[in-house]
């Protein structure tokens, strides 16, 4: 009800001559951060909810009862690695039972490896969809131009969603890729400065 009063007085004021009252420069720069934040809240948002991240339960599901593993072959047999333990007879405090096990197993190793691959796909396809939707957002800042705050806050989603994507996928980059990927950032941000605020 306020809300319509305030429009109503507007539309008076604008159709009677009056000027009517401008808002406050902060008001746009609020607008601008808002639609990047949320825009890039959306994005990721909907990437968890359509496309999930592989579980690590998933690929090493936990047993309710644990056996000890203490022989080379029963470890690799289900997958896992043999570890020798090289400190086994070094300042031992006490004689060491001959059927002690002579190492560990490590049972996660062979379905550790599959989750870290599969994740490590399920971040590339992230980083691709949301420098994908960067793009497009700084694209969609060009076509945008009847309202200055709105194509600003188009502008900011893009370089945010580029930041979001390759901060996600950045310890699993080849060094070559990450130049090319800073050599891009640096353009859009430049392109921006140059589109955005040249006048």
């Amino acid at each position: 009800m306020i809300l319509w009063g305030t429009i109503a007085y507007m539309e008076t004021n604008i159709t009677s001559g009056v000027q009517a009252p401008t808002r406050h420069p902060l008001f746009k720069w609020i607008l601008v951060v808002g639609i990047a934040i949320v825009a890039n809240l959306f994005l990721n948002y909907a990437l968890d909810a359509f496309y999930q991240r592989p579980l690590f339960e998933t690929f090493c599901p936990s047993k309710q009862v644990n056996v000890p593993i203490t022989t080379e072959k029963a470890c690799t047999d289900v997958g896992g690695q043999w570890n020798s333990d090289p400190y086994r007879y070094i300042e031992a405090t006490k004689p060491i039972p001959a059927d002690a096990p002579k190492g560990y197993c490590n049972e996660n190793f062979t379905c550790q490896k599959g989750f870290e691959s599969a994740d490590k796909l399920y971040q590339r396809n992230v980083f691709i969809v949301l420098v994908a939707a960067g793009t497009v957002f700084l694209v969609g800042s060009l076509f945008a131009t009847a309202v200055e705050a709105v194509a600003l806050g188009f502008s900011l989603a893009g370089i945010l969603s580029f930041i979001i994507g390759t901060m996600r996928y950045w310890s699993s980059m080849d060094e070559r890729l990450r130049v090319v990927v800073l050599g891009l950032a640096l353009a859009a941000l430049v392109w921006v400065g140059i589109k955005k605020f040249r006048d």
